[in-house]
């Protein structure tokens, strides 16, 4: 995966204009009244990212813990940036129907515009724009038909300095057609071009390019993946573009923020050789802002720039420096009632088998305790099961769940300790969640090949 070059982290000098107007830190951010944007639901953790397989395959690794639990644990952009016309839609099917398995909103980014990154670092894309037409056509069928993100061709309109007007032209025409050519494919995509951040091109400006575009026929735009502009600097941002476009006539627009590296100092654009970066909000989609449906990992942490490391290439001394110091990911409050399984959908793509029946529960205390519930993902080979601990009437201060793996072998988990791979394996809690208010929830989640649990045994409390 080629993933982002130095010319697209400059910054413009016309940058304040971008944000005028919005003179204190977090002026535009939501206040409490706000609603969300209009996408709800959660947001599908890819169970083959580099950071997964490098937390697998490297357990004693004195960086790994940290890693696991603050960056491999999280939902993250899955890229599409090869050229592979004859194979994409087959690709696309199994990372969707995993997704909707699993009743997530899987997050794709697509990268594959011709002459992107102007022959950067991530250099590529399609031969021509008829190909990529081709290209896209084939990657949209195989979208399914419920909801997912689409980011669409990181910098393609923040960066066109090595473009004449005539190319400039072909390239809008193209990224009007493939949004245009993804809504046919799935009615429920999300769809969000290229806003380049809130220190590169005016707000005006990048108003003007994203209707070059044809943004009227998109959800929105997205910002910062190609830098660590904090979120309320983003925030402010968005709604000078927004307030553009309503300008413009062109209302209804909303705005994704990438918030995995810019939880700490901005400055320099490459992020190879910076300790002073840390990973930013957790990604949801509950931002409290209407006008913002999202914040999410599209650049992955610990993913190189191309500055000291090839571009796109997984460094763990990158993702370890993001994460040493940024708090935890955050807890879950569920309902009163005790969470139910989810049961994944009778219909889906044929690379996705989910299991027929969902595994048992534990048994809810009618006191003190804790019970458990899983959600599995089934697949030919292998599975992901996410595991919500609840506690019983009382708060508890540790807990333990064993699971029965009669055809399986865990290969990592996350937000969790585990002890043994296959038979009967236990997970106990980390630091950060063995403190469980009383009638609250906590989770974690494990992969595995082979078949997945068959039986959840008992919850104890430590």
């Amino acid at each position: 995966m080629a993933i982002l070059s130095s010319l697209r982290r400059r910054s413009a000098a016309i940058s304040v204009a971008a944000v005028a107007g919005a003179t204190a830190v977090g002026v535009c951010l939501a206040v409490s009244s706000a609603s969300a944007g209009t996408l709800s639901g959660s947001l599908y953790r890819d169970p083959s990212s580099a950071v997964v397989r490098w937390v697998a395959a490297n357990p004693g690794d004195s960086r790994t813990a940290v890693i696991r639990d603050k960056i491999a644990s999280q939902p993250q952009a899955r890229w599409f940036a090869n050229f592979n016309p004859s194979t994409v839609q087959s690709e696309v099917s199994g990372f969707i129907g995993a997704a909707n398995a699993a009743q997530q909103i899987p997050v794709l980014a697509v990268y594959e515009i011709t002459n992107r990154d102007c022959g950067g670092a991530s250099a590529g894309g399609a031969p021509d724009l008829n190909q990529y037409q081709t290209w896209v056509s084939n990657f949209a069928r195989g979208l399914g038909n419920q909801t997912v993100i689409i980011i669409l061709e990181t910098d393609s309109l923040a960066l066109l300095t090595c473009l004449s007007s005539a190319e400039i032209n072909a390239r809008n025409q193209a990224i009007s057609t493939a949004t245009r050519t993804i809504k046919s494919g799935n009615p429920n995509a999300k769809v969000y071009l290229d806003g380049g951040h809130s220190t590169w091109n005016s707000a005006g400006e990048t108003a003007n390019r994203l209707r070059a575009a044809g943004v009227q026929y998109a959800d929105g735009f997205f910002t910062n993946v190609s830098n660590y502009n904090s979120t309320s600097s983003e925030a402010n941002f968005g709604r000078a573009v927004i307030s553009s476009l309503n300008g413009m006539g062109i209302s209804g627009k909303r705005q994704v923020i990438d918030t995995s590296r810019n939880g700490g100092a901005s400055g320099d654009w490459c992020g190879d050789d910076n300790t002073d970066r840390r990973i930013g909000q957790y990604p949801t989609t509950n931002t409290g802002d209407a006008n913002i449906d999202a914040y999410l990992w599209v650049k992955p942490p610990g993913e190189a720039d191309g500055c000291r490391f090839t571009a796109g290439s997984f460094q763990p001394d990158l993702a370890f420096s993001l994460a040493n110091g940024a708090p935890n990911p955050p807890t879950t409050t569920p309902p009163t009632t005790p969470p139910p399984t989810t049961t994944p959908p009778t219909t889906t793509p044929p690379t996705t088998t989910p299991p027929t029946t969902p595994p048992p529960n534990t048994t809810p205390p009618a006191g003190d305790g804790c019970y458990a519930s899983i959600a599995l993902n089934q697949w030919a080979g292998g599975f992901t099961a996410s595991v919500t601990v609840t506690a019983g009437k009382s708060d508890i201060n540790g807990w333990t769940v064993t699971v029965a793996l009669p055809g399986g072998a865990v290969t990592s988990a996350w937000n969790a300790q585990v002890s043994g791979t296959s038979g009967t394996v236990g997970f106990a809690n980390v630091s950060y969640n063995g403190r469980v208010l009383g009638r609250q929830s906590t989770t974690f989640g494990f992969q595995g090949t082979g078949t997945g649990p068959g039986v959840l045994a008992d919850c104890v409390t430590s």
